[in-house]
């Protein structure tokens, strides 16, 4: 997205997790604890990725995308598409998406990165006035 800012990548924090999830410190009913509402939202608002989930090896992770926001009023909080993500970008002038990645068998969820969007701080040019020489 054209508008994307401040990305947060939480590669590091997620390998160090699971390093510890494979080596037996952290037990996986500790990381795989999703709740109903983040699997509703995977089902219904989530992009499947081509990366397969860490913990049970048995499907794609779905990513969900979540936007918060002083002026986003009600709709913070709330799982977004990728469409509804492109659409909002141009209404609002700033809201920061989280995006979660997520297991639909197993609860896996991690977050993945985040960024904000909006039109706060975009170099919007006015149209040039046209003279009666041109």
């Amino acid at each position: 997205m054209v508008t994307q800012r401040q990305v947060v990548d939480y590669a590091l924090q997620r390998r160090a997790l699971l390093a510890d999830v494979h080596s037996g410190r952290v037990g996986t009913m500790e990381v795989c604890d999703a709740s109903p509402y983040l699997l509703r939202a995977a089902k219904f608002h989530g992009q499947p990725s081509d990366v397969t989930c860490p913990v049970c090896r048995k499907e794609p992770l779905t990513l969900v995308s979540w936007v918060y926001g002083e002026e986003l009023k009600h709709a913070a909080g709330s799982a977004r598409t990728a469409e509804e993500l492109g659409r909002m970008s141009n209404l609002y002038e700033e809201f920061t998406v989280y995006v979660v990645e997520v297991c639909r068998t197993c609860s896996w969820n991690h977050l993945v990165q985040s960024y904000v969007l909006g039109t706060r701080g975009l170099k919007t040019q006015k149209p040039r006035r046209r003279t009666a020489a041109e």
